[in-house]
């Protein structure tokens, strides 16, 4: 089992930036590959970023590219996320997800994570 734990979401202003963390117990990720999702009150949870497990591979929604930069640590067992450039619609709880994903997945579907955190929030004002 793989315990997820985001942190770092808080108020920022638009145009400011921020960066969340994922930390990871229980187990190695460095064979998995991680996720970024968002959820906004009312909306579907959406994706974000991904990078692969050893974190030469990077994927990214088209709302966030040039934006937003995924890393990982995998010697401490954690992600990050960089958000500049933050704009009001970036507003939402940020989710930490792992799966076994490889060359051939679905990166951007919830789907095919196995693990999650409970979630960080970022809110953006104007």
């Amino acid at each position: 089992q793989v315990q997820l734990v985001e942190s770092g979401g808080r108020l920022v202003q638009a145009g400011g930036s921020l960066r969340v963390s994922c930390e990871a117990s229980g187990r190695t990720i460095s064979s998995y590959g991680m996720g970024w999702f968002r959820q906004a009150p009312g909306t579907e949870r959406e994706f974000v970023a991904a990078i692969s497990s050893s974190g030469s591979t990077t994927y990214y929604a088209d709302s966030v590219k040039g934006r937003f930069t995924i890393s990982r640590e995998n010697a401490k067992n954690t992600v990050y996320l960089q958000m500049n450039s933050l704009k009001p619609e970036d507003t939402a709880v940020y989710y930490c997800a792992a799966g076994d994903l490889g060359f051939g997945s679905n990166w951007y579907t919830p789907l095919v994570y196995e693990y999650w955190g409970q979630g960080t929030p970022v809110t953006v004002s104007s």
